[in-house]
């Protein structure tokens, strides 16, 4: 396909309003004073989509996903959705609480993925526009809701800024001990949507060490240096340059699909950065959580009709979901994700856009 960053719009609000379990969704479409826009719809707390401008000044789609609601309800990849209650795998979907064992509802070959079958990315979230520029999403997940305990009343915002940052903040509370892990799982492709692989993308991941993954693609529980495998990102590399490496960790991923154990760090200090190699836009990536999950997009289904009638397919976009480590509540080394009552989850994530 040829680029041209311009053909890719973001999607009509109307395209987006539906009844789904009786109540009404929406999307929201925010702009700052660069012309940035994003969309988000209350539909799964889902990033629709963004445009930014390019080396050119030109409006690139950056974010994949659907021109309506439909084809989002449809897909089983995430584009874009916010995801809870864990983000991320929980080995065979079993862990203990205060002494008490729970069941996770099984959803990713022997263990649970991304919060369950029905997880947050398919509720309808209660939503308000704030300003111009922000929009808030709330959600009350019930006691024992895919097998979670205690009612859990989430809360995320997103804010367009005028520094071309999309700042995502995260908050919830419980009436019942519980594990918490929220993240957004937004594929990016910063040659614009639609256009070719992500392999050419540059990226810098500040972490020297990362957990390594059995065949379920469970933790095994070791932290392990980058140094000298695929995972080495501290100095910028293409993303494809190692991808396809004999190394047993990437076959197991498929290519990446692993979380990197983030070197000490502010949110004032970007944890990664990604070139798009053809439209020259840079992307960081700053949060205040301990790990990341970076995924190359190996199991995109090439299904799904995105917008500009392109299709999924594999490695055509990149994520990189902020969290606690994947199966943490089995792994007592691992940062906690256990979350008390009296006590405030409370996180941020900013994806910032430069060329």
């Amino acid at each position: 396909m040829i680029y041209n960053p311009a053909s890719i719009k973001l999607p009509e609000a109307s395209a987006y309003q539906r009844k789904i379990t009786g109540k009404q969704t929406h999307l929201y479409l925010l702009k700052n004073t660069n012309g940035m826009q994003i969309a988000i719809t209350n539909f799964g707390g889902y990033l629709v989509g963004a445009l930014v401008p390019d080396k050119k000044g030109k409006l690139t789609s950056v974010i994949i996903g659907f021109d309506n609601i439909e084809g989002l309800i449809k897909q089983k990849s995430y584009y874009g959705a916010t995801i809870g209650r864990y983000g991320n795998r929980i080995a065979k979907g079993k862990f203990k609480l205060d002494g008490k064992k729970y069941s996770l509802i099984i959803n990713n070959g022997p263990n649970s993925l991304h919060g369950g079958k029905y997880n947050f990315s398919y509720r309808v979230w209660e939503s308000k526009q704030i300003d111009a520029q922000t929009v808030e999403l709330e959600y009350l997940s019930e006691d024992m809701e895919e097998g979670y305990p205690g009612n859990l009343h989430a809360k995320v915002i997103y804010q367009l800024r005028d520094d071309n940052a999309i700042a995502i903040s995260y908050e919830a509370t419980t009436d019942r001990t519980t594990i918490v892990n929220l993240t957004n799982h937004a594929y990016f492709n910063l040659n614009g949507e639609g256009n070719g692989d992500i392999l050419h993308h540059v990226l810098q991941i500040a972490a020297d060490k990362y957990t390594p993954i059995d065949k379920t693609m469970i933790p095994t529980g070791k932290i392990e240096p980058v140094k000298g495998t695929p995972f080495d990102f501290t100095n910028p590399e293409r993303i494809g340059k190692r991808i396809n490496s004999d190394s047993e960790q990437i076959e197991f991923g498929g290519g990446y699909d692993h979380n990197f154990v983030l070197n000490p760090h502010a949110i004032s200090s970007a944890v990664a950065t990604v070139t798009g190699d053809k439209s020259g836009i840079k992307l960081e990536v700053f949060t205040d959580k301990p790990g990341m999950q970076f995924y190359s997009g190996n199991y995109m289904p090439g299904n799904s009709i995105l917008r500009g009638g392109v299709k999924d397919i594999k490695r055509t976009a990149f994520a990189l979901e902020t969290q606690r480590f994947p199966d943490s509540p089995n792994k007592p080394h691992f940062p906690s994700a256990v979350l008390k009552p009296g006590e405030v989850y409370k996180t941020q994530t900013i994806y910032k856009f430069s060329a």
